[in-house]
């Protein structure tokens, strides 16, 4: 069981970073509700000095990009991660780049995000 959900997590991984490096935009599936008038769902950065963003959801993955505290940030989908804090989610984002930042630093403005 936990040599399934390492490799799957590894997957979603390698298969995040694909889509960074080809610049491909993650398909949404059907069965997921999407936000109302977009596509994205909505947060607000809440860690303290702000947010470093990365390519997969780990902390030790390369840093791609800075949310400041406060900002409003554009959410495509959840996904599990390497626990941040208590929380094992992180969040795909959608500001100029796709990025990974952990859900414990992000709160929802709105409805939560779908599964990626």
């Amino acid at each position: 069981m936990a040599l399934r959900r390492s490799l799957s997590r590894v997957a979603m991984s390698a298969a995040a970073t694909a889509l960074l490096l080809t610049g491909a935009a993650p398909a949404v599936a059907d069965a997921h509700p999407t936000p109302p008038g977009d596509r994205f769902f909505k947060g607000l950065v809440t860690a303290r000095g702000g947010l470093q963003l990365h390519t997969s959801p780990t902390t030790g993955s390369e840093v791609i990009g800075f949310a400041p505290k406060g900002s409003v940030v554009d959410i495509f989908c959840k996904a599990p991660g390497q626990t941040v804090d208590g929380n094992p989610l992180w969040y795909l984002l959608a500001d100029g780049t796709w990025a990974w930042g952990p859900a414990r630093y992000i709160d929802n403005i709105g409805p939560a995000p779908r599964w990626c």
